[in-house]
This record gives C-alpha cells, structure tokens and sequence, in this order.
C-alpha cells in the first residue's frame, strides 16, 4: 500500500514539472523518474506475432490425441484435382473414447468431409469408426453424397483404353454403408453388412458404350464381413495386418431390378522399416457376380486405389489391385512417400490379360497427431496421371 502511494506521488510530481516548463534538464529528469517508475511495475508477456503463431501451428506437434474427451479439429483452403479442377475443401477429424476409462484400446474416430469446386462438383460426407469398450464391439459407417460432373469411356478394358470413347456425364451419387462387428477372439471380427446405393446420371451420346442400359439405380444389399484386425491405429497405421472379407447379396426380393451379388477382400500389411519409415502393402479385389448396372461394377482410379488414374475410367464386373507404398517422416509434421503398383478390371478369366501401371509420389502434413493431410500426385499408364488432395492415408 505504501510502496503503490509512493510511486503515485512520484508520478504527479513528475507531470507537475513538466507542466511548469521548467526547462530540458527538468523534462529529462521527469522522464529518467517516470522510466524508473515503469521498470518497478511489471510488464504484460508480449504476445507472438502473426507469423509466429501460424509457424507453431504448422510446425509444433500437437499431443491432444491422448487426451480424455472429444477432439475435434478441422481445416480447409483450395485445392486442384484433375478430375474436380479447382475447388475448396474442409475436413475436420475428431477422436473419442466410449469408457473413457479404456486406454488400452485405440480411440473411436470420425471425419467429417465436403468439397465444391469450379466444375460444379459438390461433395458431403462422413466416415467413421465407433470402438465399444475394451474393443469388443465396433460400428463403421460411411456415408456420402455428391454431383459429379464426370466421364465415362464405356465397360472392359477395351473400351476404356480408347481416348476415342470419352463421352462426358453428370451423375447424382448417394450412399450409406453401415457394417457392425463383433469381436470372436483378440483381433478376429465378425458382423452383419447393409449397404444402399443410389445413382441418377445424364444421358451420353453414345449409350451403347453403357450396354443402353438405364440411368438411374438404387440398390440395397445385405450380408457379412470377417475381418482380421491387429493395426496400431485404423487412420495410420504403422504396424500389424488387416484382412477384410465381405460378401454382399442385392437379390430382386430387396428391389433391386437387377440382383447381383458382390465379393469384396483386402490384405494389408504395415512395418516399421527404419527410423521414421513405414511400409504399407495392399493386395485388394472386387468380384460380381450376376447382372450389375454400368454404375456398380468394378473400377480403378480415385483417391485411393491406382492414384494417377482417372477415377471410373476402367471399370468392368471385377478388378484386382496390388499397391505398395512408402512413408516417410521427414521433420515435425512433415513427411513424404512414394509408392508403386498395378492392377487392372477384367469380365472373367479369359480377359485378364492387361496390367494397368501405377506410381507416385506424395506430400504429408501431419494435421493431428497420426493424422495426415495428403497431397499426392499419380501417375499411370500413357501419361496419365491425377493430383489428390484428401486426409488420412489412402489405406
């Protein structure tokens, strides 16, 4: 109380002198007395700058992902594809436990995405997967709906290969797929499957290269998956194998005007090959079989799978894919890779016959802890490549 009382005589002394013009010495001397009295009081922190603050952001690692509760962060700005041009996206990420008390398994996590870009593509969805205490359980899910203003080049390798087909489309695309799984003996699950698709697309000029058949389809399917599930983490993972089998049946009786039945499988494979580095394989296959419509079949290219290709450009009632890639930490938040494949769609075993290129390379950001904003840039065969700019690992 003193000491505050003091100071503020100080100061008014200080302003009297300067008042009365008591000439240069006596403004210094009230000036030395008032620096004085301002290095006794204790300065506020200076906050960091602009620029210091989007550098800690860019590069500083973000340790949230541990944490108890929801975390949810997002981002957005432009972006360039090859097939969608220049657009704006957003995606945000979000990770939670169930019992918050199970740290032994990894977190549930979801992804909230949409994109609208200058060909007029728009793009909503979310993907998720809901882990149930001590793993025991798990939902995932994925729905989506976009307008595609897209190309098509026909059905068999044949047709697609042919520049000369390119016919241009605009379809409608909705989605819902939902899987349950149960948990039979550490890491081996099974469940149930329903999947509901639905397609509305403009017509082409030449519609044999689509068998004339018709535009619009909804479809809705029933079945069961097994998988085999020892990753570190679904987003990223940087260990273990995941083995997924799925068997799909659309029969006229749920209808579908044209039943079908669909065999889907991946294997995956992560390790750790040196310090930093990640070697990702996956061996993945689509099967139809019965009478599938043009916008169920088979096909390569996308963000995904074969990246470089132009995605629905190949397709036919099955395919086959085989990529390998790796990952490489290179600073902070920052990371490259590269990979290679090949893979290609066939009618049956008479025309698997072409093996369709894939390479590229690929910039990671790390958005979250163990999750990854990924430009990549694909390459495939004549020259054909695709840029991609989505979250999370292709797989």
């Amino acid at each position: 109380m003193r000491k505050t009382l003091t100071m503020t005589l100080l100061r008014v002394i200080a302003c009297l002198i300067l008042t009365l013009g008591i000439g240069n010495t006596a403004a210094a001397a009230a000036d030395t007395v008032t620096a004085s009295i301002d290095s006794v009081a204790p300065k506020p922190a200076k906050k960091p700058g602009l620029f210091k603050r989007i550098e800690n952001y860019l590069l500083n690692d973000d340790n949230n992902f541990n944490k108890r509760g929801f975390h949810m962060s997002f981002i957005g700005g432009p972006y360039y594809s090859s097939d969608t041009k220049l657009g704006i996206g957003l995606v945000g990420t979000g990770f939670y436990r169930i019992n918050p008390s199970d740290t032994i398994s990894q977190p549930s996590n979801v992804t909230l995405y949409g994109n609208l870009s200058t060909s007029k593509f728009a793009l909503i969805g979310v993907r998720g997967n809901n882990i149930f205490n001590h793993d025991a359980h798990r939902l995932n899910y994925n729905l989506w709906y976009y307008y595609l203003p897209t190309y098509v080049w026909g059905i068999g390798y044949d047709q697609c290969d042919r520049d000369e087909n390119k016919q241009e489309m605009a379809y409608r695309a909705l989605r819902v797929n939902v899987e349950y799984w149960v948990r039979l003996c550490k890491g081996l699950y099974i469940g149930p499957v329903a999947d509901w698709r639905y397609v509305d697309g403009d017509s082409i000029e030449r519609m044999e290269l689509i068998n004339n058949e018709k535009l619009f389809s909804h479809t809705l399917g029933i079945g069961f998956t097994v998988n085999y599930d020892t990753r570190d983490l679904i987003t990223n993972a940087y260990s273990g194998i995941y083995v997924h089998l799925s068997q799909m049946f659309r029969p006229r009786f749920l209808g579908n005007s044209n039943p079908y039945s669909t065999t889907e499988f991946n294997v995956n494979y992560y390790h750790r090959a040196w310090k930093g580095a990640v070697i990702a394989t996956e061996l993945a296959g689509k099967f139809n079989f019965g009478d599938p419509m043009w916008a169920n079949l088979a096909e390569l290219g996308g963000s995904n799978t074969m990246r470089g290709y132009y995605g629905g450009r190949y397709r036919d009632k099955h395919s086959l894919t085989l990529q390998v890639e790796l990952r490489q930490h290179v600073w902070r938040r920052h990371g490259i890779t590269l990979w290679a494949g090949g893979g290609n769609v066939f009618h049956d075993s008479r025309t698997f016959k072409h093996i369709l290129p894939n390479w590229g390379i690929g910039y990671r950001w790390a958005f979250r802890k163990r999750v990854n904003i990924r430009l990549d840039m694909g390459f495939g065969k004549s020259g054909q490549r695709e840029f991609i700019f989505n979250i999370n690992e292709a797989f």
